[in-house]
């Protein structure tokens, strides 16, 4: 029998980025030489719930949403599998997947005027209900609940940072691959060609201003917001001072 902690990523780590790194035996070694990892080796699952779900999210999200969902999941998997190496980081590419392509599901149009929720936390709940009902798809493209608990628990929580506390081994890597994306932090986790083949694959059409967008946009329809917790201005200033990807904008 499979042990679920495990293979869909609830294992718990710290919850600081900057702790957790720093705590890796091999950190200092990998840190020095990240080596380039193209996304042929990092591909997108080809099961039938990721290939349901990966379908949903072209439907549903805007193009430069869509495309930096899929930049999380393969600049994920380059941290996952040649910076972190923890070796109790076993989940399944296909989990991080999901956690990856639904976790902005909470910003499109329909969905933040759907909700008083925060996006995060919407988005989570709409994506435990989309894993565990394959809505007509085929058989296979159901979710286990406990890795559609996993998924949501990681969406809802990833903008989520803080210095104190644990959180899951997937939700930590989908916070380091959205800020990285987002903001350029911790670019020393990723090669430059690495950067350079993934945003060739998945253009980022002015993602920074797209996404600061959507800050204050979600900000302005609820002044209570978990973003606002990033700061009001801060955070959408941060985003768009993204210098590392400023090359590709």
């Amino acid at each position: 029998m499979t042990n679920p902690i495990k293979e869909y990523g609830f294992t718990a780590v710290p919850a600081s980025a900057t702790a957790l790194l720093t705590s890796t035996p091999a950190y200092p070694r990998l840190h020095a030489n990240p080596p380039p990892i193209p996304i042929s080796e990092t591909p997108i699952p080809t099961t039938a719930l990721a290939q349901r779900i990966n379908e949903y999210a072209k439907t549903h999200l805007a193009e430069p949403t869509y495309n930096h969902s899929l930049r999380v999941y393969h600049y994920g998997l380059a941290i996952k599998k040649h910076r972190l190496a923890f070796e109790d980081w076993a989940f399944s590419d296909e989990t991080y997947f999901l956690a990856c392509v639904l976790h902005d599901i909470g910003t499109t149009d329909t969905n933040l005027h759907a909700t008083h929720l925060s996006f995060e936390f919407f988005g989570g709940f709409l994506a435990l209900r989309l894993l565990q009902d394959s809505e007509g798809g085929t058989s296979g493209s159901a979710a286990p609940r406990e890795q559609a608990e996993s998924v949501a628990e990681a969406i809802i929580r990833h903008q989520d940072l803080c210095e104190v506390g644990k959180i899951t081994a997937v939700g930590q890597l989908l916070q380091l691959a959205t800020i990285f994306d987002n903001t350029g932090s911790y670019a020393d986790l990723v090669h430059p060609d690495t950067i350079k083949d993934v945003c060739a694959h998945f253009p980022r059409h002015h993602w920074s201003g797209c996404f600061a967008a959507t800050i204050h946009r979600e900000n302005g329809l609820k002044p209570w917001a978990h973003t606002t917790a990033l700061g009001e201005e801060a955070f959408p200033a941060k985003v768009l001072g993204n210098t590392l990807m400023e090359p590709y904008e």
